[in-house]
């Protein structure tokens, strides 16, 4: 059965959460990117929580007779990408993403909001506390 994007977004979002991902964004890049549709960024505290959290995406788009098509960075389990065909997924430690800071980088790309998600009440708040702590006014 061929997911829409929507769904496998919903699908990937939910799956994440369910492993208690943390701050989980998804970002709509078609119009800025050829590689995807959109981008979905989670972190874990851990390796093993990231590795945990690509397991269960995994495993939920199996379940609906999908896979992603590529994997990489599963061995060091600071950042895993999943390549799922019209949506990437990024799945880091905390300090990777920071580094990385692909919610800058991609910065013009609209928030796509999946409002069952648990997480998706503490992004904010983690970005509001981010701000507090590099002494910018809010």
């Amino acid at each position: 059965m061929d997911l829409t994007l929507e769904d496998k977004t919903r699908l990937c979002a939910l799956a994440a959460d369910e492993r208690k991902a943390l701050d989980i964004v998804v970002l709509d890049v078609n119009a800025i990117s050829a590689v995807a549709d959109r981008f979905m960024i989670c972190s874990g505290t851990s390796d093993r929580q990231v590795k945990a959290i690509a397991d269960a995406i995994s495993d939920a788009l199996a379940k609906q007779g999908e896979k992603p098509r590529a994997k990489e960075g599963y061995q060091q389990g600071s950042w895993i990408l999943m390549d799922c065909v019209d949506i990437v997924v990024h799945i880091f430690d905390e300090e990777t993403r920071a580094f990385y800071n692909l919610e800058h980088l991609w910065h013009q790309a609209p928030r796509v909001e999946v409002p069952e998600i648990s997480s998706a009440a503490t992004s904010a708040l983690s970005t509001q506390a981010f701000l507090v702590e590099e002494g910018e006014l809010l």
